[in-house]
């Protein structure tokens, strides 16, 4: 099976790419799909970069993600996250390509007190989660089959995220300050973008029973300061981690309070089960340091 990758610099299309010819991509053909041959801002691109591929899938990576600059920057944010799926699924649907497009938790208001459900009611009460939901609704209306995947609070090894930030500021300081009063579910993106592989082979073969909107997370749920208290414990002991709230850290956008999602039907798809956000943990940072423990 093709599978064209969009959001090929991102963190999680990133990811996916790295992953050709490892055992979860056995079978499959990545391509990337960057934003040279498909620019999300501009729609006339889509079907001559899908007929120059001709990929069997589409995972639907790249996105408009800066959560706070979007806030004065609706526009592009709505016609990157909320038109382009729309006109994507139209391409996909009018070539027979199936498609999986990430979502995000930030769909919902972050007031409830349990695991969101795919068909919990939303509520974004931003401009980047109101536009994301815009761009599942045109990519579902456009394309049927499509399968809608949401996931928050992505980390990796590598690039800007906030494992990273917290490991360079241990360097430096004895005493790091974390808000406590956001809940969610850590998720290496390493994990994810395995199980994504997974999810494009079910989708290939069942389109019909994998479409609509799924939730992909590890088991398990923790705040902001109990996943930097975490990676200290693994990392840096020698560096307290004291918890704040979230007026300590002001921002453009407001974050949601609780967004933890429910991801045991993703996984009963599938047949396999979720790993705990611990264990994601503590596999990205054995792969991230793995050449400084065998020297």
């Amino acid at each position: 099976m093709r599978i064209a990758i969009t959001g090929t610099t991102g963190q999680l299309g990133g990811r996916l790419l790295s992953l050709a010819g490892s055992e979860p991509a056995e079978g499959l053909e990545l391509i990337p799909l960057g934003r040279d041959r498909m620019d999300l801002a501009d729609p006339s691109t889509f079907p001559k970069a899908l007929d120059g591929v001709r990929p069997d899938l589409v995972l639907s990576c790249a996105a408009y993600t800066a959560v706070d600059a979007a806030e004065d920057d609706r526009d592009m944010a709505f016609l990157v996250n909320g038109e382009a799926p729309g006109h994507l699924g139209k391409a996909c649907e009018d070539r027979n390509i199936k498609v999986i497009h990430i979502g995000t938790d930030y769909v919902f208001n972050g007031q409830g007190d349990r695991p969101y459900l795919p068909g919990d009611p939303t509520g974004p009460t931003g401009v980047y989660g109101a536009s994301k939901l815009a761009g599942e609704t045109a990519l579902q209306a456009a394309c049927p089959t499509a399968s809608v995947v949401r996931v928050g609070w992505l980390y990796d090894r590598d690039g800007k995220n906030f494992l990273n930030t917290m490991l360079r500021l241990a360097e430096g300081r004895e005493v790091l300050t974390v808000v406590d009063d956001q809940w969610g579910c850590p998720t290496h993106v390493g994990d994810f973008a395995a199980d994504l592989l997974h999810w494009a082979r079910a989708v290939q073969q069942a389109p019909e029973d994998m479409a609509g909107v799924q939730h992909y997370g590890h088991s398990g749920i923790t705040t902001w300061h109990g996943f930097a208290a975490k990676i200290m414990r693994l990392r840096a002991p020698h560096v307290r981690v004291d918890a704040v709230s979230s007026d300590a850290f002001p921002t453009r956008a407001t974050r949601p309070a609780y967004s933890k999602l429910d991801e045991s039907r993703f996984f009963e798809k599938l047949d396999r089960t979720p790993i705990s956000w611990e264990v994601g943990l503590e596999r990205c940072l054995g792969a991230k340091f793995a050449s400084t423990k065998s020297e």
